[in-house]
């Protein structure tokens, strides 16, 4: 049985690279990025003003002169003005900086009475002041953004401030999520007493929708071999990430594994020695397709698809991997079975600024409503089985990014 890092490693080694593709700035928002994004013009492009009110000459204040006539008025995206001796322009905040001007005073230090404006008494300017200089954020060619970010919203405004209308990011990979078990009825249905309410087929979506991957289909089969087989066949069909949650275990309708051999898919492994999630199964279709077979427990599938899934689909996305994050428990967790244990956790943080992992109690695998109250998940060493409050744990947050 394959340890939990042993069981990324090969996932990760086994996923095939999605291809990248050009799309429109307004629908790469959450997209891998897959090209460098070098700044089309200095920026600030110009000597830029930062204050209301006048701009003139320091060389004149330092003269002593405290009254100035009004030159004219420049607003932002107004044609440069040229600054004459001994006057001023009255400025607003955006524009570019008159020629021969090297000072901003605000227009709460100032007042104009018939066309000239006076500086108020005691107010000692500065040479250069509220004046945001041209190239001082970056030059033109500059590299702004680099391939593996994923865009966000002010990612998406530098893209756009470097005049790009379009911009190369990961295709959208087509995802499959198929719920299987008789016993599954979906919201809405009538149901009987012995059976579930389907959940974990739109929380896999829900999940995977927030990191951007939406175009994710949802299919309930029955515990059928012959539905398993022709289903799963049409989904693996059309899919590039096939996931599917049920069926993995050692039951007697377990027929995944079975239905999957039947279909190509070549199993990676099946089993992780990790608590909740030990039944999850990988393996690889036709054509390099990913397929994951997630354990039916709603706490074990949301679970190994934060833990496994996610992170495949990130790799084949080109993304730069993220860093791993560190808390420190917040209570006593004592863990028994010589398995890795993902204990639910809810995050506070302390006076002294640390990250602390709540241990939230769950009654089984199947109390995903435990989860609800929950910002993620710790990951416990299989080496020890007590964890004292105190222990520095890896920590993975249901909402990554």
């Amino acid at each position: 049985m394959l340890t939990t890092a042993e069981a990324r490693e090969a996932i990760l080694a086994a996923m095939r690279e999605f291809p990248p593709e050009a799309t429109p700035v307004d629908d790469a928002h959450e997209r891998i990025l897959r090209q460098v994004v070098r700044a089309e013009r200095d920026q600030p492009p110009f000597d830029r003003v930062m204050m209301d009110g006048i701009t003139l000459a320091y060389a004149d204040l330092s003269r002593g002169v405290r009254e100035f006539p009004v030159q004219a008025t420049q607003a932002a995206g107004d044609p440069v003005l040229a600054l004459q001796s001994g006057k001023c322009i009255e400025i607003m905040t955006g524009a570019s900086l008159p020629e021969n001007a090297d000072c901003i005073v605000p227009v709460e230090r100032i007042a104009v009475k018939n066309g000239i404006a006076i500086i108020e008494d005691g107010y000692e300017a500065k040479s250069g002041q509220f004046i945001h200089r041209r190239a001082s954020d970056h030059a033109a060619g500059a590299h702004l953004l680099a391939p593996g970010k994923r865009l966000s919203p002010m990612d998406i405004a530098i893209i756009a401030s470097c005049g790009l209308t379009e911009v190369e990011v990961s295709r959208r990979p087509v995802v499959r999520v198929i719920s299987t078990g008789n016993e599954l009825v979906p919201p809405g249905a009538p149901i009987e007493p012995h059976q579930v309410r389907l959940s974990n087929g739109p929380a896999i979506q829900a999940m995977l929708r927030e990191r951007g991957y939406t175009n994710c289909d949802h299919d309930h089969l029955l515990d059928n071999l012959d539905e398993l087989r022709e289903g799963i066949a049409a989904h693996l069909a059309e899919a590039d990430v096939l996931i599917l949650s049920g069926g993995v275990s050692m039951g007697k309708a377990d027929f995944v594994p079975e239905v999957m051999a039947e279909l190509g898919v070549d199993v990676v492994f099946h089993k992780v020695s990790q608590r909740p999630g030990k039944p999850m199964w990988f393996g690889i279709g036709p054509d390099q397709k990913a397929v994951f077979a997630l354990p039916g427990n709603p706490v074990s599938a949301l679970v190994c698809c934060r833990q496994y899934v996610i992170p495949a689909l990130e790799a084949a996305s080109a993304a730069t991997p993220q860093p791993p994050e560190f808390a420190v428990l917040a209570g006593d967790v004592t863990f028994e079975p010589d398995l890795t244990c993902f204990q639910p956790v809810r995050l506070v943080s302390s006076a002294a600024g640390q990250v602390l992992a709540m241990p939230v109690k769950t009654n089984t695998s199947g109390d995903f409503t435990a989860l609800s109250a929950t910002d993620g998940y710790v990951e416990l060493a299989r080496e020890q089985s007590h964890f004292p409050a105190g222990t520095p744990v890896f920590l993975h947050r249901w909402r990554t990014g």
